[in-house]
Parts: structure tokens; sequence; C-alpha cells
């Protein structure tokens, strides 16, 4: 399967450069707003797009990603939203979009509505926080049956046996978590 996502790695690899991978909470402020800065961030030199879909209880963020949720949230953004605003930057652009999100918004959409629908509105990856590698069979198969990639993230605590588990479920790249706790400003 040839994704946005792989011809984007191929091309950085022939020239040898690094790929820049930049994150934004969708429908913060608004998803228009949304579209604006992804075209923004496609001008800048970014890669590949990680648009993070609002959840009302997003665990795994810090407070900074939280309170943008919570915004988004609060001015109407919602999965279905969002994917309108994927087709907003499709007519665009060509950048490699990875939506971002938690588990429950996808299954309270449909496993097989949201594939199909995310690779309608041009999505070319899915990274689910909450899902496990060893519970993934179903959401991976619906992904890739319609194209996409499934994203898939080893952390420190990942022992090698899951790590070797992730790399053979994944597709696109993997997500890395360089450190142990939830996103943010350390000290």
């Amino acid at each position: 399967m040839s994704t946005r996502i792989k011809t984007r790695f191929d091309t950085l690899r022939k020239s040898q450069e690094k790929g820049f991978i930049a994150y934004i909470c969708a429908g913060d402020p608004s998803l228009q707003d949304t579209i604006d800065v992804a075209l923004s961030l496609e001008g800048a030199g970014v890669d590949v797009l990680e648009l993070g879909v609002p959840f009302s209880d997003p665990l795994a963020d810090g407070k900074v990603n939280q309170e943008a949720s919570a915004r988004a949230l609060q001015n109407g953004a919602s999965l279905k939203g969002v994917l309108g605003a994927v087709e907003g930057i499709r007519k665009k652009s060509e950048i490699p979009i990875v939506l971002f999100s938690y588990l429950n918004p996808f299954y309270a959409y449909g496993r097989d509505s949201i594939a199909r629908d995310s690779a309608g509105a041009g999505v070319d990856g899915v990274l689910l926080l909450d899902l496990p590698v060893e519970e993934s069979k179903e959401m991976v198969g619906s992904l890739q049956s319609h194209g996409l990639d499934h994203i898939c993230l080893i952390a420190p605590t990942s022992t090698d046996e899951r790590v070797a588990k992730s790399v053979q479920n994944g597709s696109g790249f993997i997500y890395c978590v360089s450190r142990e706790g939830v996103t943010g400003v350390q000290e």
C-alpha cells in the first residue's frame, strides 16, 4: 500500500533529510482556522500533519492539549467536523494527514464507517492513543481495507515483544513516545 505518508518518507529518505511532523488540535479555535493553520504549516515546511480529534477526557495529554480540546468541543468541533476540515485542506493541499485520537470517538462513529469516511475525506493515517496493539486487529483491518495507515505507539516502557508487535501491525511510521507521563511542558 502506498500512501502520502509513505511517499513523503520515501522522498525524505532519498534526499537524506529528516521529516517534521506537526500536531494541532482540530477545531481550536475553529474548524476553518484549522484549515488555514494546516495550510500555513505546510507552507512553513511541515512534512506530515497530525490533526488531533477533540476529546472530552484526553488523559494522555497535558494541560495545553486538554485546554485546546476543551475549547474545540465548546466551539462545536466533532469527529465529523474534523473530517470536513480535512476535506477543506484537501482542496488546496496534498500534505499527509494523520488523525490523532482516542478510541472512543472512533467506536462511537463506527469502526468501518470512520475508516471509510476518513479515507473519503482525504485522511492518510490514524493514530489511536489508547488502542492496545493486542486488541487492534479489527480496527487495523478496517483502516487497511480503506487504504489508511495505522500509526502505532511505542513508549519507554514498551517491551521488546510489544515493540515487535507494533512494528508488525503498524504502517506509515511508528510514533515513539520519548518519555513517560503526559504531554506538555516539563521542568
